[in-house]
């Protein structure tokens, strides 16, 4: 198997799902539409595959009495169909996050309204308890094969499908999809509070595909590497659904630690990814090279390489090819969200010949509101609002900074039977992100933070703890930090930060320390930090630890989290 044509595809319009398998994945043949890696061995599925696959899903759902379906596991072909399975059948798929706890599992089962539900074996017991606790579970559909009597196994209802086209009695063909109904239900990641279940259409998802397919080029020699959970709209959109939308290659990642091999073994071309990945990465190699005595030749090259672009001459890719073959010499974009990164190791990437597109959105826009074009980009904001979508500053102050809202046809239709907010996140058709920001005289959209993550001291100033905590991940030795505020007194209020450290990269610093002497010459960093800050910004005090921040799934801190754990000790 492998790719016939090494032009770009098309850019073609759908509205639905449906049309999203007919227009654009049969005309990919015997094209290969996913890879993985089984028992060290490389496999590969053809588009054509992937299609017949679908439909025979699809076949078997519309032969039951099945309307919603959940699904949970890793990023692997049977997901995948199974999503496009539910959802061209004319039902309501709901992905849920891998990383939930078998209670948090049960929750939003019940709350989904789920008849019926496609997991990996690992998730046996929380689905069988879900079902206890009265969940209507009506069918349980293992994506590995299990002895029960009352579990399905996943590969014998594609048999069972492909018996039923084959004998001509197919339903498939029949079914029409509403352009404004829910088919797909998502559970936000509920960094601050109880989840919502946001509710998207097929026309929501598939205008923004088609957006996105006029802002950025994906080809269909191409090949992206799935990493993120693909439960989360970021990754599913992006990587999976936009990938093959395109004829590209989707290669499912083995796991974290496994990125820097399946970015070679797999030839990766496009890398969807958040900053914390990329950062840590990006850390990596500046050590080896510094390590090697190699960094002044790789800076002198860096500046012959900004001067050459200049000129219009791009030697990025034979200049740093020994450093691109560290974790991939194919990978020409990386695309990436769900948080804000550093402006200098964004144009490190750029340097050596890694083009970074960074974009910005959230699940109730299915999800992509803004990003960098091939043609336009600009390191530190979150590019320019796609082409079917506007975006305004809503009461802007005098710096020009105010709520984020935006409108459009990928807008969710509200969130599931929770009226009150939908109400207050959809007005007059604009969707309150709930995201700080202005816009720039060129169109370009930047975020200063969260309006959830406002820390508004007594005297009324308001501090944007991202802009602090920018500052301090520059230190080498940091992982990550989160800035936050605490009452001192009933009229002080002091900025402290939380501040996780690499343990290597802090002896590589300072030599070998106690903890102590560790924080004290931390605390002087800070503080050299604050020198460039208005006295209302200083961090007061600092916690100094080796122990990861909560996060979601995307990686997004759970700030709420990390509050309430200080809060208890």
């Amino acid at each position: 198997m492998g790719k016939k044509s090494k032009v770009k595809s098309e850019s073609v319009k759908v509205v639905n799902y449906r049309e999203l398998v007919e227009k654009r994945y049969e005309t990919f043949g015997e094209d290969i539409a996913f890879k993985y890696k089984e028992k060290s061995e490389i496999k590969e599925i053809s588009y054509q595959q992937f299609v017949q696959d679908i439909k025979a899903i699809a076949e078997v759902i519309l032969d039951s009495d099945v309307k919603r379906v959940a699904v949970i596991g890793n990023n692997r072909y049977e997901w995948c169909v199974t999503y496009l399975g539910v959802t061209t059948a004319g039902r309501v798929i709901v992905p849920l996050d891998k990383a939930l706890t078998d209670k948090e599992i049960e929750k939003l089962l019940k709350r989904s309204g789920a008849d019926a539900v496609v997991y990996e074996e690992k998730y046996e017991n929380a689905v069988e308890e879900a079902i206890k606790q009265g969940c209507k579970i009506n069918y349980k559909i293992c994506m590995d094969r299990l002895p029960k009597e009352n579990v399905l196994f996943f590969q014998d209802l594609l048999e069972k499908g492909r018996k039923i086209r084959e004998s001509g009695k197919t339903k498939y063909e029949s079914v029409t999809i509403q352009e404004d109904e829910m088919y797909i239900m998502l559970f936000t990641s509920g960094t601050t509070n109880e989840p919502k279940a946001v509710m998207l259409s097929q026309k929501n998802i598939c205008s923004n595909i088609c957006a996105i397919a006029d802002h950025v080029k994906v080809y269909r020699t191409d090949t992206l590497l799935s990493f993120l959970p693909i439960h989360h709209t970021f990754e599913c959109s992006i990587t999976f659904l936009y990938g093959t939308y395109n004829g590209a290659t989707v290669a499912f990642c083995e796991g974290l630690r496994y990125i820097a091999d399946n970015l070679k073994e797999f030839k990766v071309t496009i890398f969807v990814a958040v900053p914390l990945v990329l950062e840590t990465m990006a850390k990596k190699i500046q050590k080896a090279i510094a390590d090697s005595g190699k960094k002044p030749l790789i800076d002198k090259m860096m500046k012959l390489s900004k001067g050459l672009l200049k000129c219009k001459i791009d030697l990025r890719k034979k200049l740093f090819k020994p450093v691109l073959k560290q974790f991939d010499e194919y990978l020409r974009v990386v695309f990436y969200g769900a948080a804000p990164m550093d402006k200098v190791t964004i144009e490190w990437y750029n340097a050596l010949g890694i083009d970074l597109i960074q974009g910005y959105g959230l699940t109730e826009s299915s999800p992509v509101i803004t990003a960098e074009s091939d043609q336009r980009k600009r390191p530190g904001s979150i590019g320019i609002p796609l082409n079917n979508i506007e975006v305004k500053i809503d009461n802007p102050d005098k710096d020009g900074v105010g709520e984020i809202l935006a409108k459009g046809p990928n807008i969710m239709l509200g969130y599931y039977e929770n009226e009150e907010a939908t109400k207050k996140a959809l007005q007059d058709g604009w969707l309150h992100t709930g995201d700080f920001g202005y816009i720039d005289e060129d169109g370009f959209v930047y975020i200063t933070g969260r309006q959830s993550d406002i820390i508004v001291l007594r005297n009324g100033k308001n501090i944007y703890p991202q802009e602090i905590e920018f500052l301090i991940s520059k230190l080498p030795y940091v992982a990550e930090n989160m800035v936050y505020a605490r009452n001192k007194t009933k009229t002080d209020t002091v900025l402290c930060a939380k501040i996780v450290y690499n343990k290597d990269n802090l002896e590589a610093h300072f030599g070998e320390k106690t903890q102590k002497e560790y924080e004290k010459l931390v605390w002087a960093d800070v503080k050299n930090i604050n020198k460039d800050l208005p006295t209302f910004k200083h961090i007061k005090e600092i916690i100094l630890t080796d122990e990861p921040l909560e996060k979601t799934t995307t990686q997004k801190v759970k700030r709420f989290a990390e509050m309430k754990k200080m809060a208890t000790k």
